[in-house]
């Protein structure tokens, strides 16, 4: 599935700050080499049902066995292997009882010790490694994961790596161990060692995935195989809320576009978001925040959110909107299937320009049937005009005001919203009362 920086940025998948972003909330690795891999997992959602399904089998047989996940295996050991792979240190000979190895402890100082803490991390690590092959070995995976539990398998078998894996932690080695340990590793082991390394850092991204859906109680998606595109989920909210109010949602061909107003903090910006983060997630193999959902296979994502100006290259607001507009338009009239999120269309100009280019906009998306689309606005006066298209559906959000107070239900109704809610929170804020007594 297609979804470009913009996109990520707007329905919160990435985010400067963490509190705000969902592969932050999301992540559960343990290394650094597992984030990495889980942030490219994140970035490269798949545009095939079959790796979509594999993924969801990995997550669900992995989340059997999140509890028994050795915990030998850190980011500090990881982080040591990599200083130790690239360090340079004085030759170790093959033969145990060379000149060189019985007095490397004392010729080598320096060296020595770097090799004596090291190998204590990698018997962490193969003790790990062997742990894993123990508890998924059995494990019916998808093809493309089996074989690295078979490679791992494989690898043990070499005699120095098979006896790093049956030390015991915290039992200190010998003189005669070290040396052999760290000449296997350095030489004829080296590459093997950091095939061993990226391996585990995909099973960390995986471990993270499995830890996620299981701490958030997630749902996994069913994957429908149509040309047409369709989006049907019950209970979904939006994963980064604290306290979330769920919503029901269906669209397809027959509705498929979203005609969606309330006032400002009544929830559009939420359920959007919540769509299209559910939606991503569902692309990466992952459980989404919902209590049910089906959907189709999407070819992409685009999303019309956070538009800003740009004063060094002298373009306004509008102006960026509009190009916004106008690269969605050019990548969705291609016949395939996209999902389009738009939050307040043209907020960069005045009012009757605003309806009048959001008309022209939303009367040209509606011919698009193979593309779903969710557009909220203020400008509700532009929906009596469009209530002759059966495509569009229109949903709201209510508001009601209490004593000068707002109270927002965060439940979706069928219908326009009419709610002109400015000065209320204008007078709320004493902002109408400051000016009177200046």
């Amino acid at each position: 599935m297609q979804i470009d920086n913009i996109s990520f940025s707007d329905i919160s998948i990435f985010h400067a700050e963490e509190e705000f972003s969902i592969f932050h909330k999301l992540n559960f690795t343990r290394t650094v080499g597992g984030k990495e891999w889980l942030r490219r997992f994140f970035t490269e959602p798949h545009d095939d049902i079959k790796k979509i399904r594999g993924t969801q089998t990995v997550i669900k047989k992995l989340m059997a066995h999140v509890d028994d996940w050795p915990s030998d295996i850190t980011n500090g050991t990881m982080l040591v292997m990599d200083k130790f792979m690239d360090y340079s240190l004085d030759p170790i000979s093959q033969s145990p009882n060379s000149l060189n190895n019985l007095f490397y402890r004392w010729l080598h100082l320096e060296d020595y010790s770097m090799l004596k803490y090291s190998m204590t991390h990698f018997g962490d690590f193969y003790r790990g490694l062997k742990k894993i092959a123990i508890l998924l070995g059995e494990v019916d995976l998808p093809p493309h994961i089996k074989i690295y539990i078979e490679r791992i398998i494989q690898v043990l078998k070499e005699p120095a790596l098979h006896e790093l894996s049956l030390t015991k932690r915290g039992e200190p080695f010998t003189q005669k161990q070290n040396l052999q340990f760290g000449f296997h590793l350095r030489t004829p082991l080296r590459a093997k060692t950091l095939e061993m390394m990226d391996i585990y850092s995909r099973l960390d991204a995986w471990y993270s995935m499995a830890v996620a859906v299981k701490t958030y109680n997630l749902s996994f998606p069913e994957f429908i195989e149509q040309d047409s595109p369709l989006v049907e989920a019950k209970g979904l909210y939006h994963i980064l809320i604290p306290k979330p109010v769920p919503y029901d949602l269906q669209m397809s061909p027959e509705h498929n576009f979203l005609f969606l107003t309330g006032a400002n903090m009544a929830g559009k910006s939420t359920l959007i978001k919540s769509v299209g983060s559910s939606v991503f997630l569902a692309h990466i193999g992952m459980g989404v925040p919902a209590q049910s959902m089906r959907l189709t296979l999407f070819d992409g994502l685009l999303s019309n959110i956070n538009v800003i100006d740009n004063i060094a290259k002298g373009e306004s607001f509008f102006f960026n909107e509009v190009q916004r507009i106008k690269n969605t338009i050019s990548k969705i009239n291609n016949g395939k299937k996209w999902l389009v999120l738009i939050d307040e269309l043209f907020k960069g100009t005045n009012v009757q320009d605003a309806m009048k280019c959001s008309l022209t906009v939303i009367k040209g998306l509606i011919k698009m049937k193979n593309s779903l689309f969710i557009l909220s606005t203020h400008l509700y006066e532009i929906g009596e005009e469009l209530k002759e298209y059966p495509n569009i559906s229109f949903r709201y959000f209510e508001t009601n005001v209490e004593d000068e107070q707002l109270k927002f239900s965060y439940q979706l109704k069928e219908g326009i919203s009419n709610d002109r809610l400015g000065y209320v929170i204008l007078k709320r804020e004493k902002v109408v009362e400051m000016l009177e007594n200046l």
